[in-house]
């Protein structure tokens, strides 16, 4: 899906012309992946404007460089307003919010310290991540060949550009063979999660979703259905998820920034459920969809601008 062109990017400070944010092809980031990222979107609801839960992945963000031992030249406020800036730059209502961190140019070797971190916040349109109708009824998809990264590899916990050349493999693969997603396992053969999304499971009114040392990254809308889960008084557990509980689940979801909340109606061509979204599904969409589209927003997630 190309990105259509708005007016400005910022970069480094200052708000720029789309075709004027370029860096140097000699670029750290080029070389060695040495970027980190966030994918957060405005939403644009009936009581206006509004940012889901930027503080949260700005933290995040914050988190990821410091696994690096890099340093973000900005506070958490200035670029909480480098965001609100851009999106009122390009006369914007809703977009996606794509706020990148990368080490610039300075040596070309491995070693990263005496590279300059630079800070770009771009907006774009965004439609629905895994296609028109996915929300409604589902997506086909199948367990990758391609396993997360192993403990102590990689920093999974990390939204790192290096992590996404995993997410890639699987990515490939599952459209290569007609899927929409792939499901990557971890390193012990356990359900981890998909290349863009946090996955749940549902069997018998209980709610699985992988725990954070199954090397999945933890989604800020990951976060939010598992507090709307209990608030409505479901079972949910984060725990070791087998994979064969993919063949036998009742339900199965993806989440994340990008997939929002997006139903899962086969995996590896074996039916989930009934082969349509199921009511726990259903459910966290309605709740979701109302703080987003309604701002109905009890939990302070929303940021209005």
């Amino acid at each position: 899906m190309p990105v259509k062109p708005v007016e400005k990017i910022w970069m480094n400070g200052k708000l720029v012309n789309w075709n004027d944010a370029t860096i140097h092809v000699l670029s750290h980031v080029i070389h060695y992946g040495s970027s980190w990222f966030e994918g957060i979107r405005c939403y644009n609801t009936k009581k206006g404007s509004a940012i889901f839960r930027l503080d949260k992945h700005l933290e995040r963000l914050f988190d990821s460089t410091k696994m690096y031992y890099t340093e973000i030249p900005y506070t958490v406020k200035e670029l909480e307003n480098a965001c609100i800036d851009t999106i009122h730059a390009n006369k914007m209502k809703a977009c996606y919010i794509r706020p990148v961190v990368y080490r610039g140019y300075g040596d070309v070797g491995v070693y990263p310290l005496n590279n300059p971190v630079d800070v770009a916040i771009a907006v774009w349109e965004w439609a629905t991540y895994l296609g028109a109708d996915a929300l409604q009824n589902g997506i086909d998809v199948c367990v990758s060949s391609w396993n997360r990264p192993a403990p102590n590899t990689l920093p999974t916990m990390a939204k790192t550009g290096a992590n996404y050349a995993n997410s890639q493999l699987i990515k490939v693969e599952a459209l290569k063979m007609g899927f929409v997603e792939g499901i990557a396992l971890d390193v012990n053969g356990y359900v981890s999660e998909g290349s863009g999304e946090n996955i749940f499971i549902v069997k018998d009114n209980v709610v699985y979703t992988p725990p954070l040392s199954s090397g999945i990254l933890p989604g800020i809308t990951r976060s939010s259905v598992i507090t709307m889960l209990r608030e409505n008084g479901y079972d949910i557990r984060e725990d070791q998820v087998p994979r064969e509980l993919l063949s036998i689940a009742d339900e199965i979801f993806f989440t994340g920034t990008a997939a929002e909340i997006t139903p899962v109606r086969s995996v590896s061509h074996i039916k989930v459920g009934a082969g349509k979204p199921g009511p726990i599904t259903m459910k966290m969409q309605e709740l979701f969809f109302d703080i987003i589209q309604n701002g109905n927003d009890k939990h302070g997630w929303l940021k209005f601008i």
